[in-house]
């Protein structure tokens, strides 16, 4: 699939003249409800044959940076399966296909951390892992905030933290937060603050 939304050094022109991959034969390997993998026999770009594999989610990513007016932001702790460790991150979780991501985000920010906000902005999106799956994730700026009434998932035992901004970024920065969407985000909202793309108030408490 040719991508029109190119960066400054690239062109239309060579887009279009870049080869794809053909798809020889295609199978899906396991499927649940939330996700199914596909394995394919190809022909790369290259003209070289080879054997690939694409998790196919079932739902959107999403992350909302619930931002007060006095710059500090709510992060929730969790004990992530995949990774078998606890990990600080932002309110986020899946859109299922066919859902308006923004009402994912705000349900899944009243589930997590108890909030409802006034204003939102789509702030970014980004392909989680695109060498193996087709996921997108969409990252949303929520201001405005007030208590709200949620339902949390089974699984989930989370811990509410409301820090500083800065503190975030710092754990960004010095790897203690690793989850993507959560260091995608932060380095969004501090890029955002530097070019002057958020209200003064908030820029000058998280710059200041």
């Amino acid at each position: 699939m040719k991508n029109s939304n190119l960066p400054p050094w690239d062109s239309l022109e060579a887009a279009a003249a870049r080869p794809d991959w053909q798809i020889l034969t295609q199978k899906i390997e396991f499927e649940n409800p939330w996700m199914r993998v596909e394995s394919y026999d190809v022909i790369a770009p290259t003209g070289n044959p080879a054997h690939y594999g694409i998790t196919r989610f079932k739902n959107r990513a999403v992350a909302v940076v619930p931002l007060f007016d006095d710059a500090t932001v709510v992060i929730v702790g969790q004990q992530r399966f995949a990774l078998n460790t606890y990990s600080w991150e932002l309110p986020e979780g899946g859109v299922p296909d066919g859902e308006d991501p923004l009402e994912g985000a705000k349900r899944e920010l009243a589930e997590e951390a108890g909030l409802k906000a006034e204003h939102w902005r789509e702030i970014i999106q980004m392909d989680v892992s695109n060498s193996i799956t087709d996921e997108v994730a969409t990252g949303y700026l929520a201001t405005g905030l007030s208590p709200t009434k949620g339902a949390l998932d089974e699984t989930e035992s989370l811990e509410i933290r409301r820090v500083p901004f800065k503190d975030l970024l710092k754990a960004v920065i010095s790897g203690q937060v690793r989850d993507s969407q959560t260091v995608v985000c932060a380095l969004r909202i501090h890029h955002m603050a530097t070019t002057g793309d958020l209200p003064p108030h908030l820029i000058n408490a998280i710059l200041g």
